[in-house]
């Protein structure tokens, strides 16, 4: 029982602290609530995230903003055609003596932003992927581990597509959230050019330290989950898949290729997040529905025929839920 009231505690503290975040992450940027709740979600899940959006929407303002609540490293690498693995990694180089020494790259940080991931070439791109999927750094034979907690946020930019190198779809899969950015509303926008045109500096006080990060990811996995729920984000993720049992007439009539079964695993992961952020200690098939837009969006394919009739993957998702 003791262990029982001790979760509840840690549920409750998880509640109040994401909060607390969301208040000082709101002393810098203004609106974005949803993308903010995300962004916390993906850390506490242990997941990765893709920021989609134009141009001079904060993206990297807003990371940093994070990065500073929560008292972790963060490092920024801004992604170019001409960027190589070793200055992402890191590279053994020759000290005085004559010995070899590992020169640790900027993927040893808490939180990094690959700003415009697309803009490099995919062997580059593959650098991030051991990174993000083993939490450690294979350098001349040589693994070397990542501190944790260890959190991805890779930016693109939707306009310019031209020399640019798409995310392949394997590697999009490795994200957990595809977060649109959009545009403010009128008067966030108001309040941004008041706020970022004065003299004012807003200082971001810490919230949470690594090691609480860490143990919180740990409790949302203790997080009690009924059958329902888990076969409603299961049963989610078959309506996508085309030409298959489960797949429903919408998948069938404008997708090529559907989600697979990462896709389940975030859903039933992000819905206990987004119940204990909401103050409740097990998800239900609505926390599922709250998430599965992010989830969905980067790993369900349209066909020609969609796009033909200018059907988005937003409508196709709607429709499924």
């Amino acid at each position: 029982m003791d262990q029982q009231n001790t979760e509840i505690q840690l549920a409750d503290k998880l509640n109040e602290d994401y909060h607390n975040l969301k208040n000082e992450i709101s002393k810098v940027i203004i609106g974005q609530d949803e993308v903010v709740k995300l962004l916390l979600t993906s850390i506490f899940c242990q997941g990765h995230s893709l920021l989609v959006g134009v141009p001079g929407l904060a993206k990297t303002l807003l990371i940093h903003t994070i990065a500073s609540a929560v008292n972790l490293s963060f490092n920024r690498i801004q992604f170019t055609p001409d960027l190589m693995p070793s200055d992402i990694l890191g590279a053994e180089t020759i000290d005085k003596d004559r010995n070899f020494r590992f020169i640790k790259g900027p993927i040893f940080a808490n939180i990094i932003l690959a700003d415009e991931i697309n803009r490099t070439p995919p062997k580059t791109q593959a650098a991030l992927l051991e990174a993000m999927q083993e939490y450690a750094v294979t350098v001349a034979g040589v693994q070397y581990p990542l501190e944790r907690p260890f959190y991805v946020l890779a930016t693109q930019n939707p306009i310019e597509q031209e020399g640019t190198y798409p995310l392949p779809e394997a590697q999009l899969d490795r994200f957990m959230f595809n977060i649109e950015l959009n545009y403010p509303a009128y008067q966030s926008e108001v309040d941004i050019v008041k706020s970022t045109t004065s003299d004012r500096n807003h200082i971001v006080q810490e919230v949470l330290t690594g090691e609480q990060i860490v143990a919180y990811q740990h409790l949302i996995r203790r997080v009690p989950v009924a059958d329902n729920v888990v076969e409603y984000a299961v049963t989610l993720v078959h309506k996508t898949r085309p030409q298959t049992s489960g797949a429903s007439e919408m998948a069938n009539s404008f997708l090529e290729w559907g989600a697979g079964p990462r896709a389940s695993q975030f859903l039933v992961l992000a819905a206990k997040c987004n119940a204990l952020l909401n103050g409740k200690y097990s998800p239900d098939i609505e926390d599922v529905q709250a998430v599965a837009k992010p989830i969905l969006r980067h790993r369900i394919v349209r066909n020609f025929k969609a796009e033909a009739e200018g059907v988005s993957i937003s409508n196709i998702i709607e429709n499924m839920l």
